[in-house]
């Protein structure tokens, strides 16, 4: 089975959080975000040149970086 990433869900598209990858601040600003293991996470839009991604967390509407989003693993 290959690891999937946040950035790799398309659009429209619900994920769980699997994993979170990173160290230090990184994974601290995405924890704080509310973004956890087990977490649903819904992708509502993608900037055309794929910076930022717009998702729906816990209610709440967030902007994450491609580059965070390559640290999340979903399912």
């Amino acid at each position: 089975m290959t690891m999937k990433t946040l950035k790799e869900i398309p659009c429209g598209e619900t994920a769980r959080v699997k994993k979170l990858n990173g160290e230090g601040a990184i994974k601290r600003r995405i924890m704080d975000m509310g973004i956890t293991k087990g977490i649903e996470v819904f992708v509502r839009k993608v900037a055309p040149l794929g910076d930022p991604i717009e998702l729906t967390v816990r209610g709440y509407e967030l902007s994450l970086r491609r580059a965070d989003a390559e640290l999340i693993e979903v399912e």
